[in-house]
């Protein structure tokens, strides 16, 4: 009897060769040996370090805590301020406790199949978003109004001007899918899933997920989204589906400022 459709490829083993404790591991077997220090004080870490450089930059170039009126520079620099400590985590634990395969240590694959993440990200972003957030509108209107919801991307939109509206989309549509499921799926929610049960490493990491971007009024809708990242990573066991339903909600987004 042949397997579902997202199961990987036959000699794949998920989540990038981790074996975990009801496994007994062959003694050639790489071995990714999470710990909380590395969950949890690595990606504290990481912040700090982000959180540093971001201060130095804003200090250094004098820029603006308005979003709508800072350089368009800004943008790219403060994406690359953010992403590069996390990913230098990333390599750290890849070299250190993991197979040194990047690939594999976070199931870095994709499978036609994963396409499936296009139609995924555009009705979690046109219909999961909105359902969601609709009875804490209705309870907390001033909190959760359509526009403080949309505030942050349309200041971002709208600080973008000419070609750097090439560079908001890289960033955006991108740039920020592939470093966050990284982050958040590859490696969280992997190693939570190997320290807990499945769906406690998904609630957490969700909850992590929509906590870290820091808004209110975005918390319901980004927390379900993750949700449904969280899912496709753990029934897919590699991020190709979960990448590409970011990007395609990223988008969908994007495209609706574009078109309002």
């Amino acid at each position: 009897m042949s397997g579902p459709t997202w199961d990987p490829p036959y000699g794949e083993r998920p989540y990038g060769q981790r074996i975990f404790a009801h496994e007994v591991p062959h003694a050639s077997t790489p071995r990714v040996r999470y710990s909380f220090g590395w969950l949890i004080g690595g990606w504290i870490a990481a912040y700090v370090a982000a959180t540093a450089l971001q201060v130095l930059l804003v200090a250094t170039f004098d820029v603006p805590e308005d979003v709508g009126v800072r350089p368009d520079w800004f943008l790219l620099a403060g994406a690359l301020t953010l992403w590069v400590p996390q990913l230098v985590l990333l390599a750290m634990f890849c070299r250190r406790a993991g197979t040194r395969s990047f690939v594999d240590d976070f199931a870095l694959r994709f499978r036609p199949v994963d396409l499936w993440g296009v139609p995924i990200g555009v009705l979690s972003q046109v219909l999961l978003v909105g359902l969601v957030t609709w009875p804490f509108r209705y309870w907390f209107p001033g909190t959760f109004d359509s526009d403080n919801v949309q505030d942050r991307a349309r200041s971002l939109y709208d600080s973008a001007r000419g070609p750097w509206l090439v560079v908001l989309a890289l960033v955006v549509v991108v740039g920020a899918p592939v470093v966050e499921e990284l982050v958040y799926r590859g490696f969280l929610q992997a190693g939570l899933h190997s320290r807990i049960n499945d769906v406690v490493a998904i609630l957490v990491t969700a909850a992590w997920f929509a906590a870290i971007h820091g808004r209110v009024a975005e918390l319901p809708g980004l927390f379900s989204f993750a949700l449904v990242l969280g899912i496709a990573f753990h029934m897919t066991k590699r991020l190709g589906m979960s990448v590409i339903a970011h990007l395609a909600f990223n988008a969908t987004g994007l495209a609706f400022l574009a078109l309002t």
